[in-house]
């Protein structure tokens, strides 16, 4: 049955600011926004200030939508699941169908706005990332597939290439690879959270790998996903937006990354279970440090060619 008949109780309580802020995930939306304002400063034009600064706001907007379709739809499993009973739709503070309608309206409002500000293919990609957070992940793939989060994962993937189009109009290798680094990076990120609260994936009765394959199936795959994601950060370092700061951190980043996933790999469920999935949660936290730091150095690298910092004849190899 669809939850989207169910009631929450919201009516009893009235809404406040920030709890239709919450319904538009802030943390996810900074990601976001981040990743999107990499894809601009990295290309290779300038863009004008006021479209670059209305392209990250119609960005952060259509995240915020996609936020709010998310939670309107997954209202009945969040309701039964620690992590998120606390989410707005669950605990009575927001209507379901307030949900509904804030997220139609945001996503209509920042598709149309990112195209008259900037251009249609960057629209037309925004427009296509809310879609497949909403309708392609949360509706479908979801509660189908283990393989939900390495499908789904495209979703938040998009913000660098949409950031790129704002600037250049187009899609390119560089923006590609960024691409590929957080679609690559997304399934080890969440699996590992995955390990630690599967017992809210089993009362919820979501196919996550843990639940559907078990704990060694799950550490194989991380272990394997962290190994293609790595050599793909390395290798924007001799692309158009690399440079040689970015090369020794991505290297060193990709390094302990790597350690991460190989010591999840040698565990087993019995010693996991005994400390409290402590490694698990360790690596967990570090993926969010890692993700950030290779789109930090690459903006920083872009800081410097700006400034005439970067040093010439950098090997550009792709």
């Amino acid at each position: 049955m669809s939850n989207a008949s169910l009631t929450t109780g919201a009516e009893a309580h009235e809404a406040q600011f920030g709890d239709y802020f919450e319904l538009l995930k802030p943390r996810v939306m900074r990601l976001v926004v981040f990743t999107a304002l990499v894809g601009i400063a990295t290309a290779p034009v300038s863009v004008h200030p006021v479209i670059a600064f209305a392209g990250l706001v119609c960005i952060a907007v259509g995240a915020g939508a996609a936020g709010a379709l998310n939670m309107w739809w997954d209202q009945d499993i969040d309701a039964v699941m620690r992590r998120t009973t606390g989410r707005p739709i669950p605990s009575g503070r927001v209507a379901g169908d307030e949900a509904l309608a804030i997220g139609v309206t945001l996503s209509v409002f920042a598709v149309v706005m990112l195209a008259l500000f900037a251009n249609f293919l960057s629209a037309a990609i925004l427009a296509f990332t809310i879609f497949f957070y909403a309708v392609i992940y949360s509706m479908w793939l979801k509660r189908a597939t283990p393989q939900n989060i390495v499908i789904g994962g495209a979703a938040g993937s998009f913000p660098p290439m949409i950031g790129w189009a704002v600037a250049t109009g187009g899609i390119s290798v560089e923006s590609v690879m960024m691409f590929l680094v957080i679609f690559l990076w997304t399934p080890p990120h969440f699996w590992a959270l995955a390990l630690f609260r599967n017992d809210d994936y089993v009362e919820a009765g979501l196919p996550m790998l843990p639940v559907t394959s078990g704990e060694r199936v799950t550490r194989n795959q991380i272990l394997a996903y962290t190994m293609l994601v790595v050599p793909v950060s390395i290798a924007l370092g001799v692309s158009g937006v690399g440079g040689p700061l970015y090369l020794a951190g991505a290297v060193v980043l990709g390094l302990v990354f790597l350690h991460g996933a190989w010591r999840l790999w040698r565990r087993e469920e019995a010693a996991a279970a005994a400390d409290s999935y402590r490694a698990e949660k360790q690596f967990f936290a570090f993926s969010i440090v890692y993700l950030t730091l290779i789109f930090g150095l690459l903006l920083a690298e872009a800081i410097l060619a700006a400034f005439g910092l970067a040093p010439a004849g950098w090997p550009k190899l792709i």
